[in-house]
């Protein structure tokens, strides 16, 4: 039955081939708010993946290569032996173009950001949508551009759709094999009309259903989980995370009693979490959750590691330790159950062909041991954050874990810079318990999408009345964004900083100075570590 309901929700999909534009997983997100399935792999993932994936249409994202360079990107040439439609986008369209016999070249002025551009000879992709006319009665569209390359020849067979006065090809079809290019983005918010672009792609022309809902996806993941552990017992972490918490509540959803949720207290939580998650399943939602005290274990493996990656690395496997030990008490425990979501796959290079860029190891993908004695169970592996709030919502817990600003696997741990000292952890603690508890007072937590503050390992001179200060620097980190692969710095009120500032320096005797950052996420990440 699962599989039935499997290919019910996924038989129509879209596949998006990732040329390394920031805005990729953005096309995946419009996709699947459509309400269609979607995955993504890089641009030059073995043909056999996109065959066995046997996608409804075929798009072609951005990124940031030059198509005219020697070795520069290039699409899977079995894509344009498929008969399935094709949408290539800015890069995406560039090459398309290349490889079908058109020609690209640098333009003569670069266009980054608003455009406006004229709709032409009412393609299937575009006809009937516009923000507006002209005065001859043309549809134009305001659009996101971001390129210094144009296609300057049309490959036989195609006809140009869309223009700028400085973009004289953006936009261009061959509507008997359905392939369409678009030089700028329709999954950004700033294309009015782009979602309509796209829906229009996706189920007039790659003529896909809407079987993408949460009703749905709740259902297949319920029974896709009986079928994989059937009779047996599963062991989950449960760290009281959005993705965990949604896990704990599938599980007991699907195999009741078989489950066994073990919360981990590594001594690398926010101030009083290990009492509210073990209220919050145990006490209020009747999950069995067993808590382990393992504090000192996991400062113990952190005391000499200043490297970032290192130590994710050392907590991933100190949890499989600790999980491995509590399961031994346990009979007939054969499954690990994790949190694991779609974008930490993609970012630590999980996808599967291989080819995604590591920007930083995931606990729960990327610090498990070879020989793990369990089999895994990761229902969420396959869906985006949103999607997983959506989901969590559905099933009914509460708005405090769903909302909540996201909190690494690895906890403070890579919050705080360098090797990890109690001392250390409670001096961050109470200083980002002292930021969240102002966010909150002051109307700002909803508003910002993370906030968090970070331990940095040195020390400043300060003053307390009379006397000479020499102690640590907490940094303060807030940003707003999307998607979480761009953000920007927010722009909290100087009022505001500087209260938090002066609690932090006033309640934390060893903190002598307080810090914001302002940098954007690209160039920096959002964490530090």
């Amino acid at each position: 039955m699962a599989s039935i309901l499997m290919s019910n929700i996924q038989h129509h999909k879209i596949l998006i081939l990732d040329f390394g534009s920031q805005y990729t997983q953005l096309i995946a997100r419009r996709i699947r708010e459509i309400g269609i399935y979607c995955e993504l792999l890089p641009y030059d993932v073995k043909p056999h993946f996109i065959e066995k994936f046997n996608p409804s249409g075929i798009i072609l994202s951005g990124g940031p290569d030059t198509v005219g360079d020697d070795g520069s990107a290039r699409a899977p040439e079995v894509i344009f032996n498929l008969n399935v439609p094709i949408l290539g986008i800015c890069y995406g369209m560039q090459t398309m173009a290349v490889q079908l016999g058109g020609k690209a070249k640098s333009s003569k002025k670069a266009e980054f950001g608003f455009a406006k551009i004229r709709a032409r000879n009412h393609s299937k992709l575009l006809n009937k949508i516009s923000d507006e006319k002209n005065s001859k009665g043309h549809s134009l569209l305001d659009v996101w551009m971001s390129h210094g390359i144009e296609v300057t020849k049309l490959p036989e067979g195609f006809e140009l759709i869309a223009s700028t006065d400085n973009c004289p090809i953006a936009g261009f079809a061959n509507n008997n094999k359905n392939y369409f290019g678009l030089q700028f983005h329709p999954e950004v918010t700033h294309t009015k009309q782009g979602v309509q672009i796209l829906e229009r792609f996706v189920t007039e022309i790659c003529k896909c259903q809407k079987k993408w809902t949460t009703d749905n996806i709740i259902e297949d993941l319920l029974l896709n989980i009986k079928n994989q552990v059937g009779n047996k017992k599963v062991l989950l972490g449960l760290s009281g995370g959005v993705d965990s918490s949604v896990v704990a509540i599938l599980l007991h959803r699907a195999i009741g009693k078989q489950l066994i949720c073990v919360f981990v207290d590594n001594g690398l939580l926010r101030l009083n979490e290990g009492s509210e998650v073990m209220n919050t399943f145990s006490e209020n939602l009747g999950v069995k959750v067993i808590r382990a005290n393992a504090q000192q274990y996991f400062y113990e493996q952190l005391s000499n590691e200043s490297d970032p990656e290192a130590k994710r690395k050392i907590i991933g496997k100190a949890f499989i330790k600790i999980f491995d030990q509590e399961a031994k008490k346990i009979n007939g425990v054969n499954f690990l159950a994790q949190g694991t979501i779609y974008p930490d796959v993609i970012e630590s290079a999980g996808a599967a062909s291989g080819k995604a860029k590591v920007i930083k190891s995931h606990h729960n993908v990327g610090g498990l041991p070879d020989d793990l004695k369990f089999e895994l169970v990761e229902p969420l592996k396959e869906l985006f954050k949103d999607e997983v709030r959506i989901i969590g919502e559905k099933l009914g817990l509460p708005r405090k874990i769903l909302h909540r600003h996201p909190f690494p696997g690895p906890g403070l741990g890579v919050r705080i810079l360098g090797p990890i000292k109690e001392e250390f952890v409670q001096i961050l603690r109470e200083a980002d318990n002292i930021f969240m508890e102002e966010l909150n007072n002051q109307q700002l937590y909803d508003k910002v999408d993370q906030a968090f503050a970070v331990f940095l390992p040195v020390k400043s001179v300060g003053v307390t009345g009379d006397d000479r200060r020499y102690d640590y620097v907490i940094a303060l980190r807030a940003v707003e964004t999307i998607d979480f692969m761009t953000a920007r710095w927010a722009r909290l009120p100087y009022d505001f900083l500087d209260h938090v500032s002066n609690r932090i320096i006033n309640e934390i005797s060893r903190v002598s100075r307080v810090v914001y950052d302002v940098s954007g996420k690209p160039p920096a990440t959002i964490e530090w570590e």
